[in-house]
């Protein structure tokens, strides 16, 4: 039976990222331990030398006016030598951010700090041309990188510098923060899947000694490190996923600091949000298509191939949610009307449990190591977890756009500098986009088919599958209704 088959696939498929997860929970676990000494001191940081390398700082922008005054100034407060220091505004915008980063790289410049705004008038390569293009002349030994919406703490290159410590180490990656996270249940849930990437899966990889990726903002690379590994290229939508493979499988070595966090602005919007995973999603996948030959032909140990390509195909769980979501209720009807598989099937597939402690536990450990009121935010986690699967359609669109090698623009994330607000007005922002999609009215048909079938499992008395179906129903409806609401509030401001 067809239908059967399919579900028990996708249930495969969900259990294999489960167990991934699951597998990073208990690695953490054991090494989550108090240790020996005093607790360090968080303000203190180490005096460079005259040992210490030249750093370039880099701000790749396009269209950021809310928030590129903010950055710049944040990179100008940065605790360095001057004279190791420069800072490169790469700037490609259309709008009247140029004008903006022209009067604060003057101002800076007039209190003798070495800045610069390099202009492009064309998008070549994007985010990543961008970066090429500043690396020309470019003087640092060490190169950092923030993205507009960014704001870098004084001390961010006193803690990072230090643990280029070897010439092996090409990269060192801090952890996001969030500016905004309790602005809103978008916000929240962004959060909340951004904690258990950085805190487990991150710290987890480079603790296993696994490839892990530079995550496109608030880490630094070593100059060296980029021209070995073929410098940025532009031919993906993940170009920071893409380098930090192609540098590992050089044999550059990546370290993750968890101990030093940026804090960022996360997407206020829904298309902005859908955009960022749609960009996130559709570059991983071209990342796989692109380097999972050359990790498979390396010498790295099995397991660092085996996490390397469940790394590089984790969304790929996203068709598969959207297939079991079709399939869970009409199997379970046909079971009852003695048309489908029976009991010993469903109790087989029950087994895609240990899939779900996975997700649970890395969002367990990852609220605990961050937050002193883990016990309640973990209620959280079914909220995110539909949330999450209602992102499938979006995401799934991406990953079959990059399986059919289709070129798409890097679309950036609009910011408006809400952070901390709770009631903002970034819809009367000119770059906001509060447009009902296409995509909507998929989900919003699937909301309603989730809902039937939430009703067929009830009538018929299936209740360990009510949680299952109610995730599919909530997730879908969620993201629909999130759209529908925004694009209310722009007509309702004219």
């Amino acid at each position: 039976m067809l239908p059967a088959v399919l579900y028990a696939l996708a249930m495969v498929v969900l259990l294999t990222y489960g167990l991934n997860l699951l597998w990073m929970a208990v690695v953490y676990a054991r090494q989550d331990r108090l240790l020996e000494g005093p607790v360090p001191d968080p303000d203190a940081v180490p005096t460079p030398d005259s040992t210490w390398p030249m750093v370039t700082v880099q701000l790749p922008l396009y269209n950021e006016a809310h928030v590129v005054e903010r950055l710049v100034d944040a990179c100008a407060a940065l605790r360095y030598p001057r004279r190791l220091l420069e800072i490169q505004v790469l700037d490609d915008s259309t709008d009247e951010t140029g004008m903006l980063v022209s009067q604060r790289v003057h101002h800076w410049k007039r209190r003798g700090l070495d800045i610069v705004h390099i202009h492009r008038t064309n998008r070549e390569g994007y985010k990543a041309g961008a970066l090429q293009n500043g690396l020309r002349i470019a003087r640092g030994e060490l190169i950092a990188i923030f993205d507009a919406d960014f704001i870098p703490t004084p001390d961010f290159l006193l803690r990072l510098t230090p643990h280029f410590d070897t010439p092996e180490v090409g990269m060192v990656q801090a952890r996001w923060a969030h500016l905004n996270a309790q602005g809103s249940l978008l916000t929240k849930m962004q959060a909340y899947g951004l904690d258990a990437h950085f805190a487990v899966e991150q710290y987890v990889r480079n603790q296993a000694g696994c490839f892990m990726n530079f995550n496109g903002t608030a880490g630094i690379w070593r100059r060296a490190c980029i021209d070995d590994a073929g410098g940025w290229e532009g031919d993906t939508l993940a170009e920071d996923l893409d380098l930090s493979y192609r540098a590992q499988l050089k044999g550059w070595q990546f370290r993750f600091v968890n101990e030093v966090e940026v804090p960022a602005e996360l997407p206020v919007d829904m298309n902005a949000l859908r955009a960022q995973q749609f960009r996130w999603t559709k570059g991983a996948a071209e990342t796989a298509r692109k380097v999972m030959a050359s990790l498979w032909r390396s010498r790295q140990p099995l397991r660092v191939k085996a996490e390397g390509t469940l790394h590089l195909t984790a969304h790929l769980a996203f068709p598969f949610i959207i297939l079991a979501a079709v399939m869970h209720a009409p199997l379970l009807v046909l079971k009852n009307v003695g048309r489908g598989p029976g009991e010993v099937y469903f109790a087989i597939l029950g087994f895609g449990l240990l899939g779900f402690i996975g997700f649970f536990l890395a969002q367990l450990f990852a609220q605990r190591a961050l937050y002193p009121d883990w016990g309640r935010r973990i209620w959280f986690f079914p909220l995110f977890m539909a949330g999450s699967m209602g992102m499938a359609v979006n995401n799934t669109r991406a990953i079959w756009q990059a399986l059919r090698g289709k070129r798409t623009a890097f679309v950036r994330t609009p910011k408006y500098s809400e952070a901390g607000t709770r009631r903002s007005a970034w819809w009367t922002s000119h770059y906001a986009d509060t447009r009902i999609p296409g995509v909507v009215w998929v989900e919003g048909v699937l909301t309603l088919y989730c809902l039937a079938g939430l009703v067929a499992v009830i009538v018929y008395g299936e209740w360990a599958a009510v949680p299952f179906q109610a995730f599919f129903t909530f997730g879908f409806g969620l993201v629909t209704l999130a759209n529908i609401q925004q694009h209310r509030l722009k007509q309702a401001a004219g």
